[in-house]
């Protein structure tokens, strides 16, 4: 059989399979299951074209991950085809513990598991199924191979992964803004003392790559109408859940239903293969078959606001600056209590408040270098002549209050 295949990208055009093992990683289930995990979770509910998966995304990051690679070796720096596929393949399994909705469930349907770990557990099966051919590829995942530069172009504040969604995601949303260019920033990019440098020249593409990285945050990521959607989603699996731990008949897929009845945690996943198993059969398909049935429970709390949820019929949201003042809040709570289907033990699932933050760039932490045309190696925000790159470093936090309205329980 053919292994080195051709996948035709729509925004990079084709992208080569490299080898026999990357072909046989793509191809098992674990990887597949990425097809239907969306990249952007409930961005559709604002941007009707971010209908791409996670499949999409790692095999685009794979695609920079050559191209990045490729740029080195013609500098001189050595690296050898095992390493070369290693590094390909930590970057195309890095999302391959990502679950249902990508990052907006991760911290409802696990307890306190981020993703990384999830991959990282997967990583170390896939390994144990292909008789070691992965340990090169997850000592670079985790960090603790030699030559760190592999680390830095996998996860770091410059890393292909980075580039490929900032890039893919600007295509697919038409948000033109959060386009970076990553062939040039791949250009420039160099080693020294094995840390990952961009090259003097190559320092307004990466200005442009970070303004581009704050543009994309606030205009898709956490855009409000995305928040409120992801809030309601949130309510309805925290409803169901309660329902389901008072010994209510609330149904869910199989794989669902063992997240829904118990609080797994890392503990439970090295303890107990099963449950990787379970959660690696999960994804979108699964919550939506569950919020199209929901829509006809008893409950009435979980059945409106899985067919609110379902009609796009969303809560409206409140963002702001500061904290959310209790004046503000308690009208909303008066407004809604003056419906008299809606009691106040209702008003948990009907209102809720929380923050989200930005920070473009972060001084001090995996810094982005800049390699001087006199050879010093400076972080980005002391080497740019742009006060915006400070400004960058700044996080921004916004608070917000979602609610229901002409929402009818009873």
């Amino acid at each position: 059989m053919n292994k080195r295949k051709i996948v035709n990208d729509p925004v990079y055009g084709f992208i080569n399979i490299p080898t026999e093992l990357i072909f046989d990683l793509i191809e098992h289930p674990y990887y597949q299951r990425l097809r239907r995990i969306k990249q952007l979770g409930m961005a559709e509910y604002v941007y009707p074209g971010a209908l791409h998966t996670r499949f999409h995304h790692a095999l685009g990051a794979m695609y920079l991950m050559n191209e990045a690679l490729m740029t080195l070796r013609s500098r001189g720096h050595q690296i050898s085809e095992a390493e070369l596929e290693a590094a390909q393949i930590a970057i195309l399994l890095h999302d391959v513990g990502h679950g249902p909705f990508s990052h907006v469930l991760e911290s409802v349907i696990l307890d306190k598991v981020p993703h990384e770990q999830i991959s990282f557990l997967l990583m170390e099966e896939l390994n144990r199924q292909l008789g070691g051919a992965l340990t090169l590829a997850i000592q670079m995942f985790t960090g603790n191979y030699e030559r760190k530069f592999f680390t830095q172009l996998i996860s770091s504040q410059l890393d292909v992964d980075r580039m490929d969604y900032l890039n893919r995601d600007s295509f697919f949303t038409g948000v033109r803004e959060g386009f970076i260019g990553a062939d040039r920033i791949l250009k420039m990019l160099d080693i020294v003392d094995n840390q990952l440098v961009v090259e003097q020249k190559g320092i307004y593409s990466i200005e442009n790559f970070l303004t581009a990285r704050r543009l994309m945050y606030w205009q898709v990521y956490l855009h409000k109408t995305s928040i409120c959607a992801e809030t309601m989603l949130i309510q309805i699996i925290t409803r169901a859940r309660e329902l389901i731990r008072a010994g209510e008949d609330v149904f869910a897929t199989p794989a669902f239903m063992i997240f829904l009845k118990k609080e797994v945690s890392l503990e439970d996943f090295t303890a107990d293969k099963s449950y990787l198993e379970a959660f690696a059969e999960m994804d979108d398909y699964d919550i939506w078959a569950c919020v199209k049935i929901w829509a006809k429970h008893p409950d009435k709390l979980l059945s409106n606001i899985s067919k609110m949820l379902l009609d796009r019929n969303l809560f409206k949201i409140h963002i702001s600056d500061a904290p959310i003042e209790a004046s503000f809040l308690e009208k909303i709570q008066i407004d809604l209590l003056s419906n008299p289907s809606i009691q106040e033990s209702d008003l948990p699932y009907l209102i809720i408040q929380g923050n989200t933050s930005n920070a473009a760039y972060v001084s001090g932490k995996q810094n982005i270098n800049i390699l001087t045309k006199d050879k010093r190696v400076l972080d980005i925000a002391e080497a740019s002549d742009l006060p915006t790159i400070k400004a960058l470093s700044n996080i921004v936090k916004k608070y917000y209050i979602c609610w229901a309205k002409n929402v009818y329980l009873r």
